[in-house]
């Protein structure tokens, strides 16, 4: 029998690991990874209730569920024979300071997208989309924005950082294209004779078939490189109660993956799941979902990028 003492190498018995149990890179630079995953504990932009900063932690500890699997379905392939991803850990900045998270989440967003990686971001509140945004501008200009959430996120009356306003914001900069975004599961108030994103909401989301929704998303968005950001609150909260402003008649979790998958083929150059509060979760349920569906992610990203051969 192989004891511990057999073994130079010890981190085979212990170590600490990342998302999906991803060994941690903190030099993701020198990595020859197709993927980086970015923790983003940041929440002082939230307007309901706080929490989101823990987020990555608990969507990393629920990822062990997703780790065993060696195809995981209905996809035919192992992801890693295909892609490698590293875990970066969390975005170091200074505590309490909202200038400094948003200038370091662009700055290394924008060091890993010009490296040639694509970056996996888990939240966070909704507001670190913005500085994400930027840097991928910078890599792949103009981009379709598509967005699964309970709100639009398109309020012009918020704080400079505030979760609510950063789709008010990106389009003035020029980082997306409106005319070729669209908005899933929408179920709050916004001014719907002045609104410049195609809008499937909750209800209708609801009565359609995925199918449906993915061929309306495919219309709009077309071949433009595209940005995936999924808000964890555009799932009901009976499968998502974990987050900071819960909303009723949202998707199930069911429907939202198999929207996800139907993005296969279409040009994601950057993805995010956010808004996971783990202090209001149950069973990590929450967690789980969001660490699921940034596996889809993953998924899509390797097929739509040849590299399922």
């Amino acid at each position: 029998m192989t004891t511990i003492a057999d073994k130079p190498d010890y981190s085979l018995y212990s170590n600490a690991f990342g998302y999906l149990r991803l060994p941690l890179d903190f030099k993701p630079l020198e990595s020859d990874a197709d993927v980086v995953v970015l923790g983003l504990p940041f929440d002082m932009a939230t307007t309901g209730r706080s929490g989101g900063r823990m987020g990555p932690g608990a969507i990393r500890q629920a990822s062990v569920n997703l780790a065993w699997e060696e195809s995981r379905w209905p996809w035919q392939f192992k992801l890693s024979d295909h892609i490698k991803v590293v875990d970066a850990g969390d975005l170091v900045y200074d505590c309490g300071d909202s200038a400094d998270f948003t200038t370091r989440v662009e700055d290394f967003a924008t060091a890993i997208v010009e490296s040639g990686k694509a970056l996996l971001s888990f939240g966070g509140d909704h507001f670190v989309t913005l500085p994400l945004l930027r840097a991928h501008y910078k890599k792949h200009g103009k981009m379709a924005l598509v967005h699964f959430d309970a709100h639009t996120d398109t309020y012009s009356q918020g704080s400079k950082y505030d979760h609510g306003t950063m789709f008010y914001h990106a389009p003035k900069e020029g980082l997306i294209a409106a005319e070729h975004s669209i908005q899933v599961g929408i179920r709050t108030e916004y001014d719907q004779s002045n609104h410049l994103f195609e809008v499937i909401d909750a209800g209708a989301a609801n009565d359609q078939s995925a199918e449906q929704i993915v061929a309306q998303i495919r219309e709009r968005v077309g071949d433009m490189p595209m940005y995936v950001t999924f808000d964890i609150d555009c799932l009901d909260p009976a499968f998502a109660p974990g987050t900071g402003t819960p909303v009723c008649g949202g998707l199930t979790s069911d429907k939202a993956m198999k929207i996800i998958r139907g993005l296969n083929g279409m040009n994601i150059v950057g993805m995010d799941v956010v808004e996971v509060a783990p202090a209001y979760d149950s069973a990590e349920i929450t967690a789980l979902a969001a660490a699921t569906l940034g596996l889809e992610l993953l998924h899509v990203w390797a097929d739509s990028n040849g590299k399922v051969k």
